[in-house]
């Protein structure tokens, strides 16, 4: 993966190198806040040829939701400007770069029809379907993302593509990171690598979208620390300030999360409305994913101070395996007065587990859950004036998973300003791979569940509006919730809850400016009834930062600088595993109402975004009681540096 991204780099360099240098290249885009040009040089670029604007620069989603490049500086770019590259309000993260996040709430709304694998704490940064983009663009375009890590190592994400003609875009990419850690034994090491076309024919009859996507996830693990150096941290000792001191559970573990992926979704229009008089739109498609998946566990020797007894005493792999092939075929109905219809039948192909059986206590424990699903579904949309209706559902038919959902959402906009969405849905799936078996070296960790479909049912209510507010509502109720926990001989399983519990979860978010300055706030309310003790929430979640934004030196730089306090109230916050890969509950110590302080200095000059930060500088002043998880600490005052650098060619 190394010489991968070099090459990539060395690629990105020579192709900036050429067309920095060629004499007649294409002029920047418009609306990039790249300069004034020169009288002189709009003329030229006039004789020459067309200027692309930044808006021809399209970015499209999974789901044909189409968006253009952003250069802009913002306080959204500042949240995002992360490991995840998205808004991790909801989370907060291990100590260093890379490694798992802790969940502060939760969305239970899906549309899935098929178990998940499990590791589900090491999917964070794993890039399934609906995280990839394809793009579209006049000219080659280059973004290089580089942010400083922890000790040694860095992170890095480039990014090129290119419309080889109006018809076939091409992208590839690669995300990797290398972060020593502050503590023992946390070293990370990952890689994301990705491949994307986007084609459509010059009578726009048939259009395809596809991937490749490799991923490799490596963490050490250390149990975090032994619970006799825990006073050493949270007294502040001068001595342990050198967080490299304090003892771990271990040192001999590490965790790897593979997967490769290839999918195609393509469509052909049976009837297109350019060629006949009829408003009638027909087209038939077909989605194609291979993806397989690999989670495995490494230790020199078992800790059975911490996991328990084990089969084998040193040198063994806890490995698991999950190969989904899927396929769907689509017809698809457009009308202007009725709307978007499609029809889809689809086929699930799946083989997940292990290359042994285990038997234990006269108890045999299967190695294999494979088997293959049918199932049908639909989805709807239509526009009418200020309305939006959307619904989809989907049904298994045939095979050992049952499955259900159905979703409906409306939105109405009352003005340039203010919109509002309704949204309910109802999803019955089986539980996680994991839950429902799982095998290891270690005697504790060896199940097999049959347990019931987890049900959920929201409700959601959003009024968006950047004069008033963004308000968000979500009553969701869960039933058979599966989670793990400790049992009596303090071994982590799998449960599955026996009532039904009902979460509320309200959010607000809300912007106030006087002149230069702004004060962004986001606030989260929750709580979780006939839950406790299964799905333990802080109340109150709430960033706010205030922040001051101008353009300065003749406006060649744009400058945004400020403080974030980011703060959540105390709660049995779950614990981590890192056998499993998972966060398990706990309730037998709360932790939060830690404040985060975090001061930044963000620039931008022409494409390029500059970031500095001073992450939890009051660190040393509020106490040592910051924690991501039990036994693991939160991060200690740092300062970071980070850059992204875009190239319009």
């Amino acid at each position: 993966m190394v010489r991968i991204f070099s090459a990539i780099f060395l690629m990105f360099l020579v192709c900036e190198t050429y067309a920095q240098n060629r004499p007649n290249g294409p002029a920047r885009p418009q609306g990039t806040n790249s300069g004034t040009p020169s009288m002189q040089e709009m003329e030229g670029a006039k004789a020459k040829q067309k200027v692309a604007n930044i808006k021809e620069y399209l970015i499209i989603s999974n789901e044909n939701d189409t968006t253009y490049v952003d250069t802009t500086l913002t306080i959204q770019k500042e949240y995002k400007f992360n490991y995840l590259r998205r808004d991790n309000f909801e989370l907060i993260p291990f100590s260093n770069l890379g490694q798992t996040y802790n969940t502060l709430a939760y969305d239970f709304g899906s549309e899935d029809l098929m178990p998940s694998f499990g590791a589900r704490a090491r999917h964070f940064n794993y890039m399934e379907v609906a995280d990839i983009n394809y793009y579209r663009v006049p000219t080659p375009l280059t973004e290089l993302l580089y942010k400083s890590a922890f000790e040694q190592g860095q992170l890095a994400d480039s990014f090129f593509t290119v419309n080889t003609s109006p018809q076939l875009n091409l992208s590839i990419a690669y995300k990797g990171l290398r972060s020593l850690g502050k503590y023992q034994h946390i070293l990370t090491s990952t890689g994301n690598f990705r491949v994307t076309a986007n084609y459509q024919t010059k009578n726009k009859r048939y259009f395809m979208k596809t991937h490749v996507v490799t991923q490799d996830l490596m963490n050490q693990e250390n149990g975090g620390l032994r619970d006799d150096n825990i006073e050493y941290f949270e007294t502040g000792d001068p001595e342990f300030l050198d967080r490299s001191i304090l003892e771990v559970n271990f040192e001999n573990a590490e965790s790897m999360l593979k997967g490769k992926r290839f999918y195609l979704d393509h469509k052909y229009y049976l009837l297109n409305k350019k060629d006949t008089l009829s408003t009638n739109q027909i087209s038939l498609g077909h989605i194609m994913s291979m993806e397989d998946k690999s989670y495995q566990y490494d230790q020199s020797n078992a800790v059975q101070e911490y996991f328990g007894t084990a089969f084998k005493a040193s040198g063994f792999r806890d490995r698991v395996t999950l190969e989904n092939f899927y396929n769907q075929v689509n017809l698809n109905y457009s009308n202007d007065i009725l709307g978007d219809l499609q029809f889809n039948v689809s086929n699930t192909n799946y083989n997940y587990g292990y290359d042994k059986v285990v038997v234990l206590n006269g108890n045999t424990i299967t190695n294999r859950i494979k088997g293959e699903v049918f199932a049908v579904g639909g989805k709807y949309h239509k526009q009418f004036k200020g309305f939006e209706l959307k619904g989809s559902l989907g049904l298994n038919v045939v095979g050992d998973f049952e499955g259900n959902f159905i979703k409906g959402e409306a939105t109405y906009k009352l003005n340039d300003d203010i919109s509002v969405t309704a949204m309910v849905s109802h999803n019955s799936k089986a539980p996680n791979y994991n839950v429902l078996l799982y095998q290891s070296n270690y005697i504790n960790y060896n199940w097999q569940n049959n347990f019931n479909n987890t049900e959920t049912q929201q409700l959601e209510f959003q009024l968006k509006s950047e004069k008033l507010a963004n308000i968000s509502v979500d009553y969701s109720t869960i039933t058979d919730y599966t989670y793990f926990k400790k049992d009596s001989t303090s071994a982590v399983k799998a449960y599955q809850a026996n009532n039904t519990i009902n979460y509320l979860k309200v959010k607000l978010e809300k912007e106030i400016r006087v002149g230069h300055f702004a004060l962004n706030n986001t606030v989260l309310y929750q709580k979780a009834t006939n839950g406790s003790g299964i799905l333990n929430v802080p109340e109150i979640i709430t960033r706010n930062t205030l922040y001051y934004s101008n353009h300065v030196f003749k406006k060649a730089m744009y400058l945004q600088t400020g403080v974030t306090l980011n703060y959540f109230t105390k709660y049995y916050m779950n614990a981590y595993d890192p056998l499993l890969a998972e966060f398990y509950v706990q309730n037998d110590r709360q932790y939060g109402e830690f404040p985060r302080l975090d001061f930044f200095i963000n620039a931008k000059i022409r494409q390029t975004r500059i970031f500095l930060k001073a992450e939890h500088f009051n660190s040393a002043f509020t106490g040592y009681d910051y924690y991501s998880a039990p036994n693991y600490p939160y991060r200690d005052f740092t300062v970071r540096f980070g850059i992204v650098w875009n190239f319009f060619m």
